[in-house]
């Protein structure tokens, strides 16, 4: 007789991500589409994650909660597949993780030119005010 485990699913805490983590500080008017990307991608990211931690723990229960001379046929493929869309998952989940990266980047990268453009701008009203 197989061993019966007894699992417990629980749902992971919905994040509030309407304002990224890792968003600069300070963000410049052309940035600002940027900085939403990044926290509209942050926000995905999550969620991507969070389902294939979920998909993980299903996927145990599955695993314990079948007896292994069950898991064959239809059923075996099912758990093949639930495993396969899991890596999936988690390899987006990543991806968004690099692409956040890149985001951030750009950011700051905008925010810096920016603050060099207004610092030339600066200075040439100031050359041009002198007699």
């Amino acid at each position: 007789m197989a061993k019966q485990t007894n699992f417990v699913l629980c749902s992971l805490p919905s994040l509030d991500m309407t304002k990224s983590q890792s968003s600069p500080a300070v963000s410049t008017p052309s940035a600002r589409p940027l900085v939403k990307a990044l926290n509209q991608n942050d926000s995905v990211k999550e969620t991507v994650k969070q389902s294939a931690d979920e998909l993980l723990v299903i996927n145990a229960v599955l695993k314990h909660g079948i007896p292994e001379q069950a898991q064959t046929g239809d059923v075996a493929q099912a758990l093949e597949k639930t495993e396969a869309i899991e890596d999936k998952i988690q390899t987006s989940a990543e991806d968004l993780a690099a692409v956040n990266k890149l985001l951030e980047h750009e950011i700051d990268e905008r925010i810096n030119i920016e603050r060099e453009l207004l610092a030339t701008k600066a200075a040439l009203v100031r050359e041009k005010a002198k007699p």
